[in-house]
C-alpha cells in the first residue's frame, strides 16, 4: 500500500494493524517505527512510490521495544544506512532482540481479551526480533535537530522506555506511539506495562500543543488532537 500524506511532508505507512511514519526533509527524511519483522520491504517500496532511495532515509526513531513497532528496525538500518534513536531504558531490549516486558489489559472486557492473545504471543511462542544497534539513545525532552526540529516525549506505561515525538509543523503534529489508540474512537491502548504510568502519560501529552495526531494503531486525528486529548484525560496525575 502507497504511503499517504497527511500534512504535507508527513506520510502514514500502513502496515497491517499498525502503522510507520515518513517526514520527509530535504535534510534527511524520518522514519518512525518499522512494524513487525519482514515489513522492511514494504516500507522501502512506499517509500520509492515518493521517489525516495533507501538512503534518503537518515534517521529512525524506534518510539518504544516492542515486537510491532521495532520488528524490522535492523533490516531497516541495514538498508538505509540510518541513525537510530531510542529512549535508554527500552535500548537493551532492541538490542538483544527480545525481552519484552508483560503486559495487563487496559479497562475494558474487549482489552482483556485481545491482551490475552498478546501476552499468549509473546510469552508462549517466545517472540524475538533482529536485534538492532541503538546509536543514539534520547532522553525526556531532548530536542533533535531533525525535520526542522523534533522533541522527544517520555511516555511510559504502555512500555517503559515509550517516548512520543513532537514535530512543531502544521500546528504541532504529535507521534503519539501507543501512549493511546483511535480505532473508532480516542481511547486507551490494549494494554499497559503500568496502567497508571500510562494514565500520567496520556495527561502529560494532553497538556502539549498540537493540532494533528498519529498513532502506532489507528487513523490519525488531523484537526484540535490536544482538545481531543484534554477531553478525554482531563488533568494532570500528581503522586
Amino acid at each position: 500500500m502507497p504511503a499517504e500524506q497527511l500534512v504535507p511532508g508527513l506520510h502514514a505507512i500502513s502496515l497491517g494493524f499498525v502503522n510507520a511514519f515518513y517526514i520527509d526533509h530535504p535534510d534527511g527524511g524520518v522514519l518512525i517505527d518499522t512494524g513487525l519483522p519482514k515489513n522492511a520491504s514494504k516500507i522501502l517500496a512506499a517509500l520509492a512510490a515518493l521517489g525516495r532511495k533507501p538512503g534518503d532515509g537518515r534517521h529512525l526513531l524506534l518510539t518504544h521495544a516492542h515486537a510491532d513497532h521495532i520488528g524490522s528496525a535492523a533490516a531497516l538500518a541495514k538498508a538505509t544506512g540510518a541513525r537510530t534513536y531510542m529512549h535508554p531504558l527500552d535500548v537493551p531490549v532492541a538490542e538483544a532482540g527480545g525481552g519484552f516486558r508483560p503486559m495487563r489489559a487496559a479497562p475494558g472486557v474487549t482489552n482483556h481479551l485481545v491482551a490475552a492473545l498478546i501476552r499468549f504471543r509473546t510469552n508462549t511462542l517466545k517472540m524475538t526480533v533482529d536485534p538492532c544497534p541503538i546509536d543514539q539513545r534520547v532522553e525526556d525532552g531532548a530536542r533533535l535537530p531533525l525535520a526542522g526540529g523534533i522533541t522527544a516525549v517520555h511516555a511510559p506505561g504502555h512500555c517503559l522506555g515509550q517516548l512520543a515525538f513532537l514535530w512543531p509543523r502544521h500546528g504541532g503534529v504529535l507521534f503519539a506511539a501507543d501512549s493511546a489508540a483511535h480505532t473508532g474512537k480516542l481511547d486507551w491502548n490494549i494494554a499497559y506495562e503500568d496502567i497508571l504510568e500510562g494514565e500520567r502519560s496520556l495527561r502529560k501529552l494532553a497538556e502539549l500543543p498540537f493540532s494533528v495526531a498519529c498513532f502506532g494503531h489507528g487513523k490519525p486525528i488531523l484537526r484540535d488532537a490536544a482538545g481531543r486529548f484534554r477531553e478525554r484525560w482531563p488533568g494532570r496525575l500528581v503522586g
